[in-house]
């Protein structure tokens, strides 16, 4: 209880340093986190008015890879700066703040819980609009200069030197999988080399938005992004493990793909060729096995002890499976 109650204080001092005025914090409640993050849901009250905000900071046991908080802060900033739908970030913690590296945003209302609002029928309207909505989103964050992301950090490899260096992830692990090899001796015919040429989300999905009964209302999780090529985004978008057992809608869940590339290129991104998106997806889900083998490997070898990604780690297999059949017919 006294741990919980100087979280507060500490959250308290950080949002009267951002914005000032009479700033009191009620309550925090732990949420579901990442891998990467732990999230609270912080009650405050802003000059007697309810301000619902939410803490995202460093998870116990991250190793320190990946995006800085502070470059995730920056990136947010930046997409709502160029009219995104996404959380506006209201202050950065600082190493004195006592709460570790993260950052204070707001917090939006909506369902996040995936296998909800791909099946729930108050959510029906609002798939049939997530098309439209999640293509152009995508268009207009490919659209913001890469001078831009690289001026916060952002970097990014050529489309043949990242499939490099996914090989080596792959081989640090010690593990053969035949379905793999494949996949990546298929790649490599196949991935055309091309350098960056726009801002990559790196995690666009369903699990990282926010849907309401309008439809999109915020795009979470962005400490994947890079330079890289816009196609990435749409290949990963349709992985099959971002169906949630809505495996017949190929886009998420909700949609087809065709529907999302001609929607995509009406908001202004590139005329999206199938058989390239067909690589990039194919792509997609040996990355996610790849990840699967690295939630696996953290518990096994000890470095963070996590039922969770025990279980993630198992999914290799499916992962495996869906390789298979999208190389073999084209579609899952």
């Amino acid at each position: 209880m006294a741990e919980i109650e100087a979280q507060i204080a500490r959250v308290a001092a950080v949002l009267a340093r951002a914005v000032g005025g009479d700033i009191e914090v009620t309550a925090m409640t732990a949420l579901s986190g990442g891998a990467a993050s732990a999230t609270w849901a912080v009650d405050a009250v802003r000059d007697g008015t309810p301000w619902p905000l939410i803490l995202q900071c460093a998870a116990a046991g991250e190793r320190g890879e990946g995006m800085a908080k502070a470059t995730q802060a920056a990136l947010q900033m930046l997409a709502f700066r160029h009219g995104l739908p996404v959380a506006e970030v209201v202050a950065v913690l600082a190493p004195g703040d006592g709460l570790g590296a993260g950052f204070v945003m707001a917090r939006i209302d909506g369902e996040a819980l995936a296998p909800r609002w791909l099946k729930l029928p108050a959510y029906a309207a609002a798939r049939d609009r997530l098309t439209g909505q999640m293509a152009t989103t995508l268009a207009r964050l490919h659209a913001i200069p890469m001078a831009e992301g690289a001026a916060i950090g952002l970097t990014g490899q050529s489309s043949a030197a990242q499939l490099a260096t996914s090989f080596d992830h792959y081989r640090h692990f010690g593990v053969n999988s035949p379905t793999f090899d494949l996949a990546f001796a298929w790649l490599r015919e196949r991935v055309a080399d091309r350098s960056p040429s726009v801002i990559v989300h790196g995690d666009y999905r369903s699990g990282n938005i926010i849907v309401d009964e309008g439809g999109l209302a915020a795009v979470l999780d962005w400490e994947l992004a890079h330079l890289g090529s816009p196609i990435e985004d749409i290949g990963w978008l349709c992985a099959s493990a971002w169906r949630f057992g809505q495996w017949q809608k190929p886009v998420g869940g909700f949609g087809e793909r065709q529907a999302f590339y001609d929607a995509y290129a009406a908001a202004g991104g590139v005329a999206v060729d199938p058989a390239e998106a067909r690589v990039w997806e194919v792509w997609a889900n040996l990355r996610w096995g790849l990840s699967c083998l690295q939630l696996g490997d953290d518990h096994v070898s000890g470095r963070v002890p996590s039922v969770e990604r025990a279980a993630i780690g198992r999914r290799v297999t499916e992962v495996e499976l869906d390789l298979l059949h999208l190389i073999r017919f084209g579609d899952i």
